[in-house]
C-alpha cells in the first residue's frame, strides 16, 4: 500500500468551516511537523447565516478546551433545546423536535411501544409529555442536564444558537495561536498538474502556494473541488425542491426562546433563531412556486422586530460532490454539498468531516484506500442527512398549493422508504451506520406529523394496563415536577453567559 507524505496542509477559505478546520487540526498535529496555512481574503464574505446548531458542536469546542459558558458569551450565543415546527404537518400545527428520548424503555422494548399500546386502552397523553427537553422548551425554561442523570427521564441534551461570524473568529484565534499560518490575499489561479491534483495557488502580488494536502473550504463556489478538479455534483433537487433562500437580521421582540422555529410557508419554511442581542431569520423556498419578490415580502412581514440589515439572497443546489477527497483536493462545508438548513445540520457536517481527516492522519500520510473510505463515509453522511430532511416533506398534509401536494406524493430514496416502511407496520425505528440523527429524532419527526405505526411490539401486552397507567402517571408527574424548578431561559442566560451588547 503506497504512503502518500504530507508535510504541508493548505486550506482554503477563512469562514467558519476554514477555521474549525485550522482550529481543530492545529491540535491534532501539534506535535507533529506539519504546516497548516489558511489562505483567504478579506475582500471576500462568507455566507454566514448558520447560525442554529445541534448538540454535537459543544463536543467539537469542548475538545479544544473551551467551556459552554465561555463560548456563548463570546458568541451572543441563547441554548436550543430543539427546534419547534410550526404549520408543517398541517396548518395550525406545531410540534418540538427536541434533543433527548422519550419515556423509558422497559424489557429490552422502547417506549413508544407501550405508549401505543396505552392509547388503545385508554388516555396515554402525547409523547411530549414524556419528554424534558420538550416540556422545558415550551415553558422557555433551561437548565444544563445532570452529568450523571438519574433516570432516563431526565436525558435530554442541548445545542446553541449563536453569531457564527464570532464564533469563526474563536476559532481563528485558536489556529493562529496554535501555530497556523494566515494568508489574507485572493486566490488568482489554481494550478493543477495532469492527474488532476492541485501543485499550487497563485495569489495575489505573483505568490504561489503550494502543499501536499489542499482542504477547499471555500464554500459554494467549490473553487479547488469543482471549479479546477471538476469533481461533480449529485443533484437531489428531485426530493429536496427548494432552491433559493433569503435572509436579514432583526431586533429581538420579547423573551429568547430555547428552541428554534420552523415555520412553514406556501412553498417552503422560515426560520426564526434568537440571539442574546438580535434574532437571524429566513426564508427557503422553491422558486419554481415562488418569485423572489413574493419570498422576500413573505420573510420581512413575518418578523416582528424591526429590520436590521439588508436582505441577502441564495441560490442552491441540494446535493453534495460526487467525491469529497479528489487527489490530493478534501472539501469541507459548502465546498462538499449543500443541505438546506432545516435541521441545522451544516456546521455538523463541518464537524464530521474534519474528524474523518482526523483519523486518516495518524501519521504525516495518507493512501488512497483510506481516501475511498473517506468518499464512502461521506456520502453515507450527506444521504442519511438528505433522507431524515426529505421526511419532513414527504409526511405533510398540508392542502393549500402545489408544492407541498407534490412533496407528500414524491418518490423518495429506497433508503428511506426501507425506515418509513418499518416504522409504519411495526414501529421499528431502523438505524443505518453513519447517522447523525438517531430514533429518538425518528420519533419525534413521525409522531409530530401523527405518523403512528400500525402495529406495535406484541410482548407489551403481558404489561397490566392498570400497573402502566399508573407508571406513565408518575413520568408525566415526574417531568412536570422537574420543568417547574427550572429557572426561566433569559434567567439564565443572565445569570451564567450575558453578552456585552454590541
Amino acid at each position: 500500500m503506497t504512503h502518500i507524505p504530507v508535510q504541508r496542509i493548505a486550506i482554503v477559505g477563512g469562514g467558519t468551516a476554514g477555521w474549525m478546520t485550522a482550529a481543530m487540526l492545529a491540535k491534532h498535529f501539534r506535535k507533529t511537523d506539519i504546516e497548516l496555512t489558511l489562505i483567504d481574503s478579506s475582500e471576500i464574505g462568507t455566507v454566514g447565516v448558520g447560525e442554529a446548531t445541534i448538540p454535537t458542536l459543544r463536543r467539537f469546542y469542548a475538545e479544544l478546551g473551551m467551556s459552554d459558558l465561555d463560548v456563548m458569551r463570546a458568541c451572543q450565543a441563547t441554548c436550543k433545546l430543539g427546534i419547534e415546527f410550526r404549520d408543517w404537518y398541517k396548518e395550525d400545527s406545531r410540534f418540538i423536535h427536541p434533543f433527548g428520548v422519550y419515556g423509558q424503555k422497559a424489557n429490552g422494548i422502547d417506549f413508544h411501544h407501550y405508549w401505543m399500546y396505552l392509547r388503545e386502552q385508554g388516555d396515554a397523553g402525547s409523547l411530549d409529555e414524556y419528554s424534558l427537553g420538550v416540556q422545558l422548551a415550551k415553558q422557555h425554561k433551561f437548565i444544563q442536564p445532570s452529568p450523571n442523570p438519574p433516570s432516563e427521564l431526565s436525558v435530554f441534551d442541548w445545542a446553541l444558537h449563536f453569531d457564527a461570524a464570532l464564533f469563526a473568529r474563536l476559532m481563528r484565534d485558536y489556529a493562529l495561536g496554535n501555530g497556523v499560518t494566515h494568508i489574507d490575499k485572493k486566490i488568482e489561479r489554481v494550478e493543477t498538474a495532469a492527474d488532476n491534483s492541485v501543485t499550487a495557488l497563485h495569489l495575489q502580488g505573483d505568490q504561489a502556494l503550494s502543499a501536499d494536502l489542499f482542504v477547499d473550504c471555500s464554500g459554494f463556489s467549490g473553487l479547488l473541488i469543482e471549479q479546477a478538479q471538476q469533481t461533480g455534483y449529485e443533484d437531489w433537487s428531485q426530493w429536496l425542491k427548494c432552491d433559493r433562500a433569503v435572509a436579514v437580521q432583526s431586533v429581538r421582540e420579547g423573551e429568547a426562546a430555547p428552541y428554534t422555529v420552523s415555520q412553514a410557508h406556501r412553498a417552503g419554511w422560515q426560520w426564526k433563531i434568537p440571539l442574546q442581542h438580535r434574532q437571524g431569520n429566513g426564508h427557503v423556498y422553491c422558486s419554481e412556486y415562488v418569485s423572489d419578490d413574493e419570498a422576500a415580502n413573505t420573510l420581512a412581514n413575518n418578523i416582528e422586530g424591526e429590520l436590521t440589515t439588508d436582505l441577502r439572497a441564495f441560490q442552491f443546489v441540494a446535493g453534495r460532490r460526487k467525491k469529497a477527497w479528489n487527489k490530493n483536493v478534501v472539501a469541507v462545508g459548502l465546498a462538499a454539498g449543500f443541505l438546506e438548513p432545516l435541521e441545522s445540520t451544516s456546521i455538523a457536517l463541518v464537524e464530521t468531516a474534519i474528524e474523518k481527516i482526523r483519523r486518516v492522519f495518524r501519521g504525516p500520510f495518507y493512501t488512497a484506500q483510506q481516501v475511498d473510505e473517506f468518499n464512502d463515509l461521506t456520502a453515507q453522511e450527506y444521504e442519511r442527512v438528505r433522507d431524515f430532511i426529505i421526511l419532513h416533506y414527504k409526511l405533510n398534509q398540508r392542502r393549500d398549493c402545489d408544492f407541498w401536494r407534490e412533496c407528500r406524493e414524491m418518490n423518495i430514496p429506497a433508503t428511506l422508504a426501507r425506515k418509513l416502511e418499518a416504522f409504519k407496520t411495526k414501529g421499528d425505528l431502523l438505524r443505518y451506520p453513519i447517522e447523525i440523527f438517531g430514533p429518538p429524532s425518528w420519533l419525534a419527526i413521525y409522531s409530530g406529523f401523527n405518523c403512528l405505526p400500525e402495529h406495535y411490539d406484541e410482548r407489551v401486552k403481558k404489561m397490566d394496563p392498570a400497573y402502566l397507567q399508573r407508571a406513565f402517571g408518575d413520568m408525566r408527574r415526574s417531568v412536570a415536577d422537574a420543568v417547574a424548578s427550572v429557572p426561566s431561559h433569559d434567567e439564565f442566560i443572565a445569570e451564567h453567559c450575558a453578552a456585552a451588547a454590541p
